[in-house]
């Protein structure tokens, strides 16, 4: 089995976070010495190929891999890019769930939702509709997060006062026999 390969596809998967030296010997099954040697093979050989876009860098005890900055204006054009891309409807969803919750941590946006909502905070971190308003006294100490005076601009109001009220439904109010209806019906 190629480690290096493997190790790649880690740091790879491991995103902006990265992973520490032990991190890796553990999912490796491997000492600290060989994950110190696997990552300088795996840096050299980035190195030795101009070609490639990306690198391994270490910051403290952490593997990450990075872009190459020389190419930072084609980065930046990327990030223009997705800005100006529109909101998804999961994006556009987890920012009404922020909106109305606020200060709200992600795992209570997740719960809400009922699936996970990492990737479009980050995207909606990206796009500075919403900020991290600190830290929860929740157990673990979770990042709280707050929408922006950029969501306020973007959506056209001065304040979150003048945000829709929710309308409540009782569980009286929902018509089981809508649950079953189609907009799309057999001909027959």
């Amino acid at each position: 089995m190629n480690m290096i390969a493997a190790l790649e596809g880690l740091l790879f998967l491991s995103g902006d976070k990265g992973l520490t030296c032990n991190e890796i010997a553990e999912i490796l099954e491997i000492n600290i010495e060989e994950v110190e040697k696997l990552a300088h093979e795996l840096s050299n050989e980035y190195q030795e190929k101009p070609r490639r876009g990306i690198q391994l860098e270490k910051y403290g005890n952490i593997y990450k891999l990075v872009t190459k900055s020389q190419y930072n204006v084609f980065y930046e054009k990327l990030v223009q890019l997705e800005e100006s891309k529109p909101l998804t409807t999961a994006a556009l969803e987890v920012l009404a769930i922020i909106a109305y919750n606020q200060p709200i941590t992600r795992n209570q946006v997740d719960e809400i939702r009922g699936v996970s909502s990492s990737h479009m905070i980050r995207k909606l971190l990206a796009k500075e509709l919403i900020y991290e308003a600190g830290r929860s006294e929740l157990p673990g100490r979770p990042i709280i997060y707050k929408t922006t005076d950029k969501f306020l601009d973007t959506f056209g109001i001065k304040s979150l006062d003048e945000l829709p009220p929710l309308k409540l439904i009782d569980d009286e109010e929902i018509d089981e026999n809508d649950l079953f209806k189609s907009k799309y019906v057999e001909n027959e």
